[in-house]
């Protein structure tokens, strides 16, 4: 069922009134809904609304609210990922994956092996958070993530506070998610974030960062895995570990 952003404000007696101009085109004009048809809708609050599309005009579509409730796509903790962009598609691959995984926001930090200039990083972040946007819609998120501006990791970290931050240092560790995660559980609302570096890996000067700061450098274990690779492996593998603490 095909699935969008809109306002509480759109939402009155029963109905939910679309006249944004990016969901009207895509609704009626790109995905061609017909009078009859089904629509999921969610808002800022988090309420999820079953609608059937009653009519569509030049201008609105009217759809009647068949049920709502509270969205319950969400994870128990707050997941953020800091890592160092990559070039061409996988990073767009990256951005939508984490989105799917759940992650609040994505933050693009320059780190001294970046595949990327500074220059082309800022202007990318733009196209960056669109797919969120759509990617959000597809995997039906209760929330859009946000992606950050360009920082390094020493910028972020101080400007942010976080519950947990883990770096995923292969070669460099031996110590496992799995053993860090059983002796240091999550509790419901915390921050974790989670450090992914670039192609080339992290740096003399960045691993001694992340020792002087105490944060914790953990493998993914014995397979050498591509940046992108290691994002979706590394986000799901903490959902796992986390949510089957329960």
């Amino acid at each position: 069922m095909p699935h969008f952003f809109v306002k509480s404000e759109t939402i009155n007696n029963g109905y939910a009134v679309i006249c944004d101009e990016d969901n009207y085109r895509h609704i009626a004009k790109s995905l061609r809904v017909r009078a009859g048809e089904k629509l999921l809708l969610i808002d800022e609050n988090k309420i999820q609304y079953e609608t059937v599309v009653e009519q569509i005009t030049s201008r609105e579509i009217t759809a009647k609210i068949e049920n709502s409730y509270k969205s319950a796509r969400n994870l128990d903790f707050r997941l953020y990922l800091a890592q160092s962009p990559l070039r061409s598609d996988a990073q767009s691959v990256i951005i939508e994956k984490a989105t799917e995984l759940g992650a609040e926001a994505v933050y693009p930090v320059f780190t001294d092996n970046c595949s990327l200039n500074k220059s082309v990083i800022e202007k990318k972040i733009t196209k960056w958070q669109r797919i969120m946007y759509e990617a959000s819609k597809q995997c039906e998120r209760a929330d859009i993530p946000t992606c950050g501006n360009l920082a390094t990791l020493e910028k972020l970290l101080s400007e942010h506070n976080f519950d947990k931050i883990i770096a995923f240092c292969e070669r460099r560790t031996s110590r496992t998610l799995h053993e860090y995660c059983l002796e240091n559980p999550v509790k419901k609302g915390e921050k974790v974030l989670v450090i992914i570096g670039p192609e080339g890996g992290f740096s003399d000067k960045e691993f001694d960062f992340f020792k002087e700061n105490n944060i914790p450098m953990l493998t993914l274990g014995d397979l050498i895995l591509k940046a992108e690779t290691a994002v979706i492996v590394a986000l799901g593998n903490i959902i796992y570990e986390y949510s089957n603490q329960k």
